[in-house]
């Protein structure tokens, strides 16, 4: 009967646990938290647009041709709309 032998793998050995495997994870893991502060920055940007209709004048709201009540009712839209 043979012996057994002793597995000699080791962690950088295994596949999605070595460096590289780590360093992907890492990666994606900076794309998501990057991604998901561009989608925040981009539903602040929205909120703050909005509001600034809001406080607009009348005579500024005609220069871009939106009535009172249009800016009214977008700037009380909520920021994920």
């Amino acid at each position: 009967m043979g012996t057994i032998g002793t597995i000699h793998s080791t962690a950088a050995e295994l596949p999605g646990l070595g460096p590289s495997g780590r360093r992907s994870y890492v990666r994606r893991l900076v794309q998501a938290v990057t991604s998901f502060a561009r989608w925040i920055g981009g539903l602040l940007e929205r909120r703050r647009s909005r509001l600034l209709l809001l406080e607009m004048t009348d005579d500024q709201l005609k220069d871009i041709g939106i009535s009172r009540c249009d800016a009214h009712r977008e700037g009380l839209r909520p920021f994920w709309d």
